[in-house]
């Protein structure tokens, strides 16, 4: 009995026989899928729930214009846009396994836009924030892994809009830069996810030093935090890992690339290998 799996022959007339076993498990695992997207919203959105409570309850709510509450914008607008917006950019292209390439990738540039104008709301506020106290700026380890993820993220986003939108760029120009864009795509977002941990620690440690290891709640709530980004990075990577939740080009698509290629490159689809 032929598997499911397997492409039938081109020049036959019958059509492959498949089992209940290979009808079952496209099905399972799409509702796999579903279930990992679904728990990876629900942590993100935790995650930016608990920010905002603890921002509200400990540190007394968030304002611009207070120099006092100032700084608070700064934890929300990152982890909103470095750690939300960026997770669920990378998630398109399995989300939208079925609409066409150039939708899907307009949605990934653009979450990427606006995370990335979010995050600069949040460095401005902390800036601002230290000019107004008197404070150093630039000399933590937090400080500089968040500048070092703020800048190669921009810069990522800069050479994807010119290798992926640009029509100028050939076609092996675009698959040699591919495997980088999406290697580091994956380690922006652990940095970024790291980054935030590392900042969650130094405001415990500058707000409660002397009390965070009484377990008071908010240090506990701050921990919890904590674990939360982790599990939302964890579900990230599992689903971004899936081989079979990986989005296959549409039939259309792939005429579309063969011609773009002979376009770039000068090269006929039946010469190509």
């Amino acid at each position: 009995m032929e598997s499911c799996t397997k492409s039938p022959d081109l020049y036959s007339s019958v059509a492959p026989v498949c089992s209940m076993e290979d009808l079952a498990a496209p099905a399972a695992s799409s509702m796999g899928f579903t279930y990992m997207v679904a728990a990876s919203q629900t942590l993100g959105l935790a995650v930016i729930l608990m920010t905002g409570a603890w921002m509200g309850v400990y540190r007394g709510g968030i304002a611009w214009e207070n120099s006092n509450l100032q700084l608070n914008v700064h934890p929300l607008c990152m982890i909103v846009g470095m750690v939300f917006l960026q997770g669920d950019a990378l998630l398109v292209y399995r989300i939208f396994r079925n609409e066409s390439k150039r939708s899907t990738k307009i949605l990934h540039g653009f979450l990427h836009a606006l995370a990335l104008v979010i995050a600069l709301v949040g460095l401005i506020a902390v800036f601002e924030y230290h000019k107004k106290k008197g404070y150093s700026n630039m000399y933590s380890l937090h400080s500089w892994c968040g500048i070092a993820a703020f800048s190669f993220y921009l810069l990522q986003w800069l050479l994807g809009l010119v290798f992926f939108l640009c029509p100028g760029v050939s076609f092996s120009l675009r698959s040699r830069y591919k495997p980088l864009h999406v290697f580091f795509g994956v380690s922006l977002l652990i940095l970024s996810i790291t980054t935030t941990l590392l900042g969650i620690l130094e405001m415990l440690l500058f707000k409660i030093s002397d009390s965070y290891s009484s377990f008071v709640p908010e240090g506990v709530l701050a921990n919890i935090l904590g674990l939360l980004l982790v599990a939302f990075g964890a579900a990230l990577a599992y689903i971004l890992t899936r081989d079979e939740w990986r989005r296959s080009p549409l039939a259309e698509e792939l005429a579309l690339s063969m011609d773009f290629k002979t376009l770039t490159e000068g090269e006929s689809p039946a010469g190509s290998h």
